[in-house]
Order: structure tokens, then C-alpha cells, then sequence
């Protein structure tokens, strides 16, 4: 790898990686990335607040845009196929000296990003209305449904350039710059949210645009940092020729994580059909705010785990086994820590959480009883997400594709339609799903993880010393 500086941070941010305190490298991006997440929610979360409280409609708008989320899901799990898988590689090619490499890497991620959103686009703005009325559509839900999805998709190529390549930018260290993408993008959001909506009227399809309009200003801050002079990995577009041999690696390692996201778009699905089918509009208003919370716990974890990969990842390429080993067990406890404290809270007030999202007092009352249930297992996920999390840093694609399944394929899906078989209380049985998945999917996990760990360090050091 060439360490000529850029801007004058190359040298010492390739240094520091390899030298610097384990806990002041954690603290500095992973801060900034849990951060970074934290804001990314507001992309949605604001939408369903706002639309949650327009006069009159606000309960069955607020259910309608809830209907999107498997599209909008799929859409995120496209995105962060590339970015999550081509991130790491990238880090392990510049922990091996390899610029070269590493900037192949981003180019081929970026064109295949374009690629996959002209396909995308496509596909879902025509089939929109069928795929929300198979999720569950009402209709009464139906036409917000319709409205926010399809102005959504138009622009879902910003989203897959802010969420795809922004790990691009936080896997060289430059984790505040990558912060600055989705702050930017969420305060132009939240400002103009409440005006489209009810300034100008315009509801839904007004959150919708603001949203579109935020992230194609949060792509624009990625594109020109990528391609000026601070970065270490510059997007050129000799790169971005399609080459099956880089491609195909990062596909393999992004492909855990798009099951991930992917399983949650069917999961999603798998949720609202049942809740529709039991429990009507109600439950699935319920399990919209409901997901919105429980992204609150998630997303802070991911950002800790984005934060603690390059230095993972790059220790790991450089054969520093005793600086891989402190990286990790600090996130660990780090995640495990965050996820019990939020888990307390939801058990102990989650009334309060509901409350964000609408003034329906009977919707509040269900989804305070709802969640209670749902969240009774989150407490795992800092187990479950910081050791899945960490085999994608060390390379490991197989075992993280496996562990990715585990939860929601093998465990989670089927418990949804077997418990309602099984217990009297069918809505009850769909939200006690979710639980009992996460407590035997992190345990899995974790014992997996801890196993073979030593094993890969070892591995890895010795591919170093050949």
C-alpha cells in the first residue's frame, strides 16, 4: 500500500490502527458510527412521528407507511450487501499494504450500487401496490401505503450510494467525516418534514420526499469526499469496471449481512401478515412502532461493530493477533452492556417509547401491552450482533452467512406461524416469537464465536508470517 499522505492523515491513520490504544481507537469511531446510526434513524423515524400525529388519519397513516418497511428493508440489505462486505476487504487489503486493491474494491462496489438501484427502481415501483396489499394492506392503510413507497423508490438510489458507501469512509478512520453524512442528511430531513407535511399539505407523500430529498444530499457529501484529496481510497473510474475476482469476495462477505437485512424485510412480512390476520389495523399499527423502537436498540449496536471493524479488520490482515483480541472483547462488553440498559428501560417504561410515535391513546395502551412481549429477549442482541458482527471483520463469510440465517430463517420465521398454533392468545404467541429466537439465536452465537475465535487468529498470523 502506498502510505504517501493525503491531506497529511494516511501515515497516522495507518499507524494508529496498527499501534495506537485499542480503547482510544474504539472511542473514536465507534462514537462517531453509533452516532452516525443514531441519526440514520430519524430518516424514518421522524416520517412515522410526524405522520403518527397528523390530525384525524394519523393511526391509519402511520399503519400504511408501516407497510413499507419489508421494500424499504430490501433496499437497505442491497446497499450494505456492498458496503459491508466490500468495507472490510478494503481494510484487510490495506492492513496487507495493498492500496491497490482496496481501491478496486470501492470502484466495483459503486458500480454495482447503480446497478442494483436501476433494477430496484424498476421492479418495485411497478409491483408496489400488489407487494403492500400481500404484506397486509387494508383498505383503509392501502392508499398511504401507495403514496409514501412509490416517491420513496424513485430515490432509493440515494439511498443506496449514502447507506453502500459510507462504510467506505468509516473503514480508513475518517468515522467523524462519515458521521457528518447522515447528519447533514437527517437535519435537512427533520426541517423539512413538518413543511411538506403540513405546510404544504402534502401527508405522507410530502415525508416521503423529504426523506428522498435528505439522502440525495447525503450521497452527493459521499461522492465529493471519495473523490477529492483527504480520502486514502479514491473513487476512480477505472475502477469501476466490474472484475469478478473483487466482486465476487466482497459479495461473499457482504452476503451475511444481506441476509440479515433481507430475512427482516421477510420477517417484516411474516409479522404484519400474522398480526393483520389475528389482530386488524390495531396490531399492526402496534408493530410499527414497535419495530421503529426496536431499531433504537439496534442500530446504536451496529454503529459500536462498524466502529470496531477496521480496527479489527486491519490488525487482523497485519497478523496482530493481541490487538484483534482487545478490540473485540471491548466491543463486546461495550455492546453487551448498551443492551441490557435499554432492555431495562423498555421493561420498565415502554408506555414512554410509544408515546413518540402517536397520540392514539388505545394504540399507545397496545403497544406498551406488545411490547413488553417483543422486547422481553432484546438484551441478547448485543451477544448476538457484536460476535456476528465480528466474523465479517475477520473474513470468516461462511460461519457469519450461517449465524445470519439462524435467528430469523431457521428460529424466528417459523416460530411466528407455530406458536399461534400452539397457545390460545394467537397475537400474544406472533410477538412472543421474537424472543424466544433471540435468547437461542445469541447463545448459539456467542458459544460459536468464543469456540473458534483463537482458531482464526491463529489462521490469520500464520498466512502473515508465510
Amino acid at each position: 500500500m502506498n502510505l504517501k499522505s493525503r491531506g497529511g492523515t494516511t501515515e497516522n491513520q495507518s499507524r494508529d490502527m496498527g499501534s495506537g490504544s485499542i480503547g482510544k481507537l474504539l472511542a473514536q469511531l465507534a462514537v462517531p458510527a453509533v452516532v452516525a446510526q443514531i441519526i440514520n434513524l430519524l430518516y424514518n423515524i421522524v416520517d412515522r412521528i410526524y405522520i403518527g400525529h397528523i390530525p384525524e388519519i394519523g393511526a391509519s397513516a402511520l399503519t400504511g407507511v408501516g407497510l413499507f418497511m419489508p421494500i424499504l428493508m430490501l433496499i437497505n440489505a442491497f446497499a450494505m450487501l456492498c458496503g459491508s462486505g466490500g468495507a472490510p476487504r478494503a481494510a484487510i487489503a490495506m492492513g496487507q499494504q495493498d492500496n491497490e486493491t482496496a481501491e478496486k474494491i470501492v470502484g466495483n462496489c459503486f458500480a454495482l450500487l447503480l446497478a442494483i438501484a436501476a433494477v430496484l427502481t424498476v421492479t418495485f415501483y411497478a409491483g408496489a401496490p400488489a407487494l403492500l396489499r400481500m404484506f397486509g394492506a387494508s383498505d383503509a392503510t392501502l392508499p398511504y401505503a401507495v403514496s409514501y413507497a412509490r416517491i420513496y423508490i424513485l430515490g432509493s438510489v440515494f439511498v443506496l450510494i449514502v447507506m453502500g458507501m459510507n462504510p467506505f469512509i468509516t473503514t480508513q478512520g475518517f468515522a467523524k467525516i462519515s458521521m457528518m453524512t447522515t447528519v447533514i442528511g437527517a437535519v435537512i430531513n427533520i426541517i423539512l418534514d413538518p413543511v411538506f407535511i403540513f405546510v404544504f399539505g402534502m401527508g405522507v407523500r410530502g415525508a416521503a420526499l423529504a426523506t428522498v430529498l435528505s439522502q440525495a444530499v447525503g450521497a452527493v457529501w459521499i461522492l465529493r469526499f471519495l473523490t477529492g484529496s483527504q480520502t486514502m481510497l479514491r473513487l476512480r473510474a477505472r475502477n469501476m469496471r466490474l472484475m469478478p475476482g473483487i466482486i465476487g469476495s466482497c459479495l461473499a462477505l457482504g452476503v451475511s449481512t444481506f441476509v440479515m437485512l433481507s430475512t427482516e424485510s421477510l420477517l417484516s412480512v411474516s409479522f404484519t401478515s400474522s398480526l393483520s390476520r389475528y389482530g386488524g389495523d390495531l396490531a399492526v399499527g402496534a408493530m410499527t412502532i414497535i419495530t421503529s423502537v426496536s431499531q433504537l436498540v439496534s442500530m446504536p449496536v451496529q454503529g459500536i461493530c462498524q466502529g470496531g471493524q477496521p480496527i479489527i479488520s486491519y490488525n487482523f490482515g497485519a497478523g496482530k493477533t493481541e490487538r484483534v483480541k482487545k478490540a473485540f472483547f471491548l466491543q463486546f462488553k461495550v455492546c453487551v452492556t448498551f443492551t441490557i440498559v435499554f432492555w431495562a428501560a423498555l421493561m420498565l417504561v415502554p408506555q414512554l417509547f410509544a408515546g413518540i410515535f402517536t397520540a392514539d391513546a388505545e394504540l399507545v395502551s397496545y403497544a406498551t401491552w406488545a411490547m413488553r412481549i417483543y422486547m422481553a429477549g432484546i438484551f441478547s442482541n448485543g451477544f448476538q450482533m457484536c460476535c456476528q458482527q465480528s466474523f465479517m471483520a475477520l473474513g470468516q463469510a461462511k460461519i457469519s452467512l450461517l449465524l445470519a440465517c439462524l435467528r430469523k430463517l431457521i428460529l424466528l420465521i417459523p416460530l411466528i406461524f407455530i406458536l399461534p398454533m400452539l397457545l390460545q392468545d394467537k397475537v400474544f404467541a406472533v410477538f412472543l416469537a421474537e424472543p424466544v429466537s433471540d435468547i437461542l439465536a445469541a447463545t448459539v452465537t456467542t458459544t460459536v464465536f468464543m469456540t473458534r475465535f483463537n482458531k482464526i487468529l491463529r489462521q490469520g498470523a500464520a498466512r502473515v508470517a508465510e
